[in-house]
């Protein structure tokens, strides 16, 4: 029997959603995530105080968001086309200052006086100071419910944008979360897209010992919401993902990301270990966790 040419055996190579970031983008944004890491450290150590663990769970978060996903103009951060973002855990902003200063918001010396007397950097952010700030948060709850007005308002000017709101796991224990859930819901704000940052602790624990919130998804769901889960440290998948939805034009219903990560991601000793929720490192432990993080990739 004759053999097959070789053209009706080879296997196809399998498609490539279009939406699926290629390997140069991929290193791109982990070194991204990595300076994000780096940068906080160096911050939170003129500040003698921070929140490490927060940022980096959501690193990568960041890095595809800012730097692939959200429609920006560089060096203009009251572009009216601009995509929003809004932040719940406000005390991860330090992980954020570090993109508005590279993306030219305002000038990278202001990162040299974070937190110092006088500087419009603090350990929150505040919209009224900081150019590329979208809404000032802290107060743990809120920032679905801007999110949600900012989204509205896209509708009534026609403004061609998209709204981003992260919180934190911890968060989904407030009431005005679930409120600004059915209010999302309801006015159909499909440009809408929350990301949670699932990574299990909280300032006094873990989330499902302080107050249980599962069965997430399933919360979300019969809210209204298109649901997805991703692992929020694997940035390709992270990107493709947010990519296809803000890209979605046609949805109606507003989206959750349940985006799983680890808190303190990247610095072993730190990783779900609650008492790195707000810190402080000395020299030899930062030297360790700079060693740790510029060692491997996430």
């Amino acid at each position: 029997m004759d053999e097959a040419p070789a053209s009706a055996t080879r296997t196809p190579a399998p498609a490539v959603d279009r939406y699926t970031p290629d390997q140069d983008t991929v290193v791109r944004l982990q070194e991204r995530a990595r300076a994000i890491r780096l940068e906080a450290i160096r911050l939170i150590g003129i500040a003698k105080t921070g929140h490490y663990s927060s940022v980096f769970s959501a690193a990568e978060i960041f890095a595809a968001l800012y730097y692939d996903v959200m429609t920006l103009q560089r060096g203009n951060p009251g572009w009216a086309e601009r995509d929003r973002f809004t932040i719940g855990k406000g005390h991860a902003a330090v992980g954020l200052f570090p993109i508005y200063a590279d993306l030219g918001f305002f000038p990278k010396a202001w990162l040299d006086d974070y937190t110092r007397l006088g500087s419009p950097l603090g350990d929150h952010p505040d919209m009224r100071k900081v150019p590329g700030v979208d809404f000032s948060s802290g107060s743990i709850g809120h920032a679905l419910s801007n999110a949600a007005g900012i989204t509205l308002a896209q509708r009534w000017t026609g403004k061609d944008y998209r709204v981003f709101c992260m919180m934190g796991d911890g968060e989904m224990q407030e009431g005005q979360v679930w409120e600004a859930a059915l209010f999302a819901a309801q006015y159909r704000l499909g440009k809408l897209i929350a990301i949670v940052d699932r990574n299990g602790y909280q300032l006094d624990g873990r989330v499902d010992d302080v107050m249980g919130i599962e069965p997430l998804t399933d919360k979300w769901r019969s809210f209204g919401w298109e649901v997805h889960t991703v692992d929020g440290h694997d940035v390709a998948a992270v990107t493709a993902l947010l990519r296809r939805l803000r890209a979605d034009d046609a949805r109606e219903a507003p989206v959750c990301v349940i985006a799983r990560t680890v808190k303190g991601k990247g610095v072993s000793y730190m990783e779900t270990e609650p008492g790195w929720h707000l810190g402080w490192l000395d020299t030899p432990d930062e030297q360790a966790a700079i060693q740790e993080i510029n060692s491997k990739v996430i």
